[in-house]
């Protein structure tokens, strides 16, 4: 994320960029494309709104501090059923200690949020519970680890954030962990340790989602021949049209399609069309550098505060937003490689500033809908991407938990009859 000048400025270009994209729409497609969007399930698998919510005690009812984007309201307007808060631990505390306890403190800030809303926002764990919210007219709001590190190398650690609410943990960060490659991380294990495949083993008999957004494609293949239930790709994109590290080469896409995972795609600008827009955005760095070295300097002992003013910056200092339709076009492709039955949303919403026309906030997700009737989806495989996908990766590692529990269970009783034998 990055972002600078005042939030009324961010809001008029944003307001701006709808109002022209508007312009240019078909009103009979529009009013069927909100009636879809009504009636799906949508979700998004990552929101770094998190960040200010621990940081600041940001209440989600309010106006959303610069750089941010996320509140109640626009999520209403979003027609949002479900949100995955990212619990984002930065790699600082590895190198200084509390990435644990970091994790809680955001776990923390989530529970309030849905005790201070309760009309609002349902806390939820489960597919059920987002089915049910739904039928509440209720956001659901869940909780996904970013950086593997945040368990400090530790299943018990894994089981209590488990036991907390956390339904997805993406198993690396930029950062290689003592257990896992990064993509954009040093290269020390090939993949997956012995103590990560464990890690991959426990989140499956817990029924926590393997997210392999971040990871490189050693480990995420390594994830792929470990895990017995479907993974997530968080919010990731495809390489063949962006070919950057964080996004998912074709040779994986259909792994992931043939292990029953999905890929939730991320809008971040840099991931939808490297080529367009690497050179604007290393053009921006050159021209905010000395006011960049100020920040690095000024906060050099705070992450937090350096990665927020930073992202004010950068968002002060927007990149030409590129067309919807690119991002469109990652849809399509992980359609076309992996089948509609594998793809989904993973915004990325406040964990990145330069994102598409009419893809800026989460207030925007039905022109999603409206693209994707424009390129002929059937409201039917609309839907599947909009949530219905990940409900059904939900719902089978869940089910793949409780298939592992009643064997645990059974072992656990056969034992206890051989040594009565014994006995």
């Amino acid at each position: 994320m990055r972002l600078k000048k005042c939030p009324v400025l961010i809001l008029v270009c944003l307001l701006a960029s709808s109002s022209i994209f508007a312009q240019t729409r078909d009103e009979r497609l529009w009013q069927r494309a909100l009636l879809i969007h009504r009636r799906a399930i949508v979700i998004d698998t990552h929101n770094d709104v998190t960040t200010p919510m621990t940081n600041d005690d940001f209440d989600l009812s309010g106006t959303p501090p610069t750089p941010y984007r996320t509140n109640i309201e626009r999520m209403k307007k979003g027609g949002l059923t479900a949100e995955f808060f990212s619990l984002y631990v930065k790699p600082w505390y590895v190198e200084h200690g509390g990435s644990a306890r970091r994790t809680m403190d955001m776990i923390d800030s989530v529970y309030r949020a849905v005790e201070r809303h309760p009309r609002d926002l349902m806390f939820a764990t489960s597919a059920a519970d987002i089915r049910r919210a739904k039928r509440q007219g209720k956001i659901a709001a869940l909780m996904g680890i970013e950086g593997g590190h945040a368990i400090e190398d530790s299943l018990a650690t894994l089981r209590e954030f488990y036991r907390l609410g956390v339904r997805y943990m993406t198993l690396t960060w930029n950062n290689t962990n003592n257990w896992a490659d990064a993509g954009r991380g040093e290269k020390k294990h090939n993949g997956l340790s012995d103590f990560g495949k464990e890690v991959v083993r426990e989140m499956n008999r817990l029924g926590m989602l393997v997210d392999v957004s971040h990871v490189s494609d050693e480990t995420m293949s390594d994830a792929l021949d470990v895990s017995k239930a479907p993974i997530i790709a968080s919010h990731s994109s495809a390489r063949a049209l962006s070919n950057v590290p964080r996004n998912i080469p074709d040779d994986l896409l259909r792994r992931i399609a043939k292990n029953g995972g999905v890929v939730q795609v991320n809008f971040y600008s840099v991931f939808v069309d490297t080529n367009t827009v690497s050179p604007q955005s290393a053009e921006r760095d050159r021209r905010l550098k000395a006011q960049q070295d100020a920040i690095d300097k000024k906060y050099k002992d705070d992450p937090e505060r350096h990665a927020e003013e930073s992202d004010k910056l950068e968002a002060a200092n927007p990149l030409p937003p590129l067309p919807i339709s690119k991002l469109i076009d990652h849809i399509d492709h992980i359609v076309k490689v992996a089948g509609i039955d594998h793809v989904g949303i993973g915004a990325d919403f406040d964990g990145a500033n330069d994102m598409p026309e009419g893809a800026q906030d989460v207030s925007m997700l039905p022109n999603i809908t409206y693209e994707l009737l424009k390129r002929g989806y059937s409201e039917r495989d609309i839907r599947k991407i909009l949530g219905e996908n990940l409900l059904r990766v939900m719902a089978e590692a869940e089910r793949v938990a409780r298939s592992s529990s009643r064997t645990i269970s059974g072992e656990g009783s056969l034992h206890r009859i051989n040594k009565m034998k014994q006995d």
